[in-house]
């Protein structure tokens, strides 16, 4: 699939975005992987400083999925790092957003994926397996919900209630 510019989404669909329809999340998550531009349904994961769950549902087969990750914002740990990074390549998943931070930063910019994160941090998360998947969260200004569809570029990231079309 062709990627959406979400300048050129954002101007052609202003009634949606007044509705709720299609949501714009705040600026302030930095652009980490190679792929720039990515877009996929979204799978939702909400943890606090935990990525056991994260790597559980990378392992599975993301089917050109991205995976976005509440991580209440924490800028003490990373809930994504190299390795994980890779696996969700190797797995089919689009990319990964994660409000909170990532580690191995050379890493993950070294592989084929779309990664969106607060920040870096080099301390790894906890392992306790707590969170909750595939339920609603709040990240960047805007509710996120299981099975809606997410784009990014280098110029934001976009969440629609359906897929878009060029």
């Amino acid at each position: 699939m062709a990627a959406l510019a979400t300048a050129e989404v954002c101007d052609s669909n202003v009634a949606h975005i007044t509705n709720g329809d299609l949501r714009v999340l705040h600026p302030s998550f930095q652009i980490y992987g190679q792929c720039r531009a990515f877009s996929g349904p979204i799978v939702t994961l909400k943890v606090f400083e935990d990525n056991v769950l994260v790597r559980e549902i990378l392992e599975t087969k993301g089917e050109g999925r991205v995976l976005v990750i509440d991580g209440g914002g924490s800028m003490r740990c990373a809930l994504v790092g190299g390795n994980i990074a890779q696996l969700a390549h190797t797995n089919g998943w689009a990319g990964i957003v994660v409000n909170g931070c990532i580690r191995d930063v050379d890493e993950i910019n070294a592989c084929d994926i779309g990664v969106r994160a607060l920040a870096s941090h080099p301390l790894k998360s906890n392992k306790k397996r707590v969170g909750e998947v595939h339920t609603p969260i709040y990240i960047g200004g805007a509710f996120v919900r299981d099975g809606e569809w997410l784009y990014a570029d280098s110029d934001g990231i976009l969440v629609s209630k359906s897929e878009l079309s060029i």
